[in-house]
């Protein structure tokens, strides 16, 4: 419903893929993992949203497992969820490499790395890419999801579609009113 409202296809055909790190406490410790790019001690959330910031698919790991070893498996959550319907992911530099780029195409799903420009100066705006990080950003407007509470990585994963949920529902009601 919300992509219709704004002009586009029912179904997606673009996907973003990224994953942030969230700090692990007592209670997740045991299945954490250290982080060295971001020197910290947690869980991964790899997500998949579409080109408006809606979540398609997440899957959590420690935080020392690599971004491209997850591609396969969200791949095959986005086109599950997609009808396979997505044929491009946007990505960033980590996801570079021929494993990465084969494990998307076996899910039908072609990997475009989006680099930073040669001549970098300040802050620049990654086209695609920050519709993901607009996306982490709502997530961290929730308490809960600031840090890793929870002993089961299901749950921060089922806590993670909750919050999507009240975000989508915002969105519809402005929609509708």
């Amino acid at each position: 419903m919300l992509r219709i409202a704004e002009g586009r296809k029912e179904s997606p055909t673009a996907a973003i893929l990224d994953s942030r790190t969230l700090q692990s406490t007592p209670e997740s410790g045991g299945r954490a993992g250290y982080d060295g790019a971001k020197r910290r001690k947690g869980s991964k959330v790899h997500l998949a949203v579409d080109t408006l910031g809606q979540l398609l698919a997440l899957c959590v790991t420690a935080a020392d497992e690599q971004d491209r070893a997850q591609v396969s498996e969200l791949a095959k959550r986005v086109q599950e969820e997609t009808s396979e319907t997505v044929e491009i992911a946007f990505v960033d530099q980590v996801y570079t490499g021929e494993n990465a780029a084969d494990a998307a195409e076996e899910h039908g799903i072609k990997l475009e790395v989006v680099k930073l420009p040669t001549a970098k100066r300040g802050f620049v705006l990654l086209p695609r890419r920050w519709v993901v990080e607009r996306s982490f950003g709502w997530m961290s407007r929730f308490r809960r999801l600031a840090r890793d509470y929870e002993r089961l990585p299901e749950t921060l994963a089922g806590l993670h579609f909750l919050a999507f949920v009240i975000l989508m529902l915002k969105n519809v009601a402005e929609v509708l009113a």
